[in-house]
Formats: structure tokens, sequence, C-alpha cells
């Protein structure tokens, strides 16, 4: 049996908790309940948080991190 709990923390964020034991927790229906729960701002936030904290254990500077820019020409075709 596991216990779940809901909560909105004093940043506004939500937080859930499952206690139990790990065969309780076979499935990913909580995993999937949490993550269906959030915005869409809210999913990347978490993702972007995840790249930097990646970024950062890597021994780089988060600010090194921006979207990559390239160039390219486009020519329209007369027909």
């Amino acid at each position: 049996m596991s216990i779940t709990r809901k909560y909105i923390d004093e940043k506004g964020r939500l937080v859930m908790t499952r206690m139990g034991k790990l065969s309780d927790g076979d499935d990913r229906s909580f995993d999937i309940e949490f993550w269906q729960s959030l915005t869409h701002e809210q999913r990347m936030n978490a993702a972007w948080e995840l790249v930097t904290d990646y970024w950062s254990m890597k021994g780089k500077s988060p600010d090194e991190l921006r979207l990559q820019r390239s160039v390219t020409s486009l020519k329209r075709r007369r027909g």
C-alpha cells in the first residue's frame, strides 16, 4: 500500500510525494499523473532545469547555453 500526498508549496509549485514499498510502485501512474497535472510552461521549466543541472555537473557555466542559431538562405522558385 502506498500513500500519496499533494500540495502547493510557498513558491506556488505543485509537490507530490508517494510513500510505500518499491514493489507498490511498479506502474508509472504516479509519474504520469504528476507530469500531466503540470502546465506546458511548468514542464518546459522542469526540462530546462534538468539541462542546466546537467551542464553544471559537466563543469560548464549554464550561461553558455542558448538556442542554436543557423543562417540559411531561402529563394522562392518562380513557376
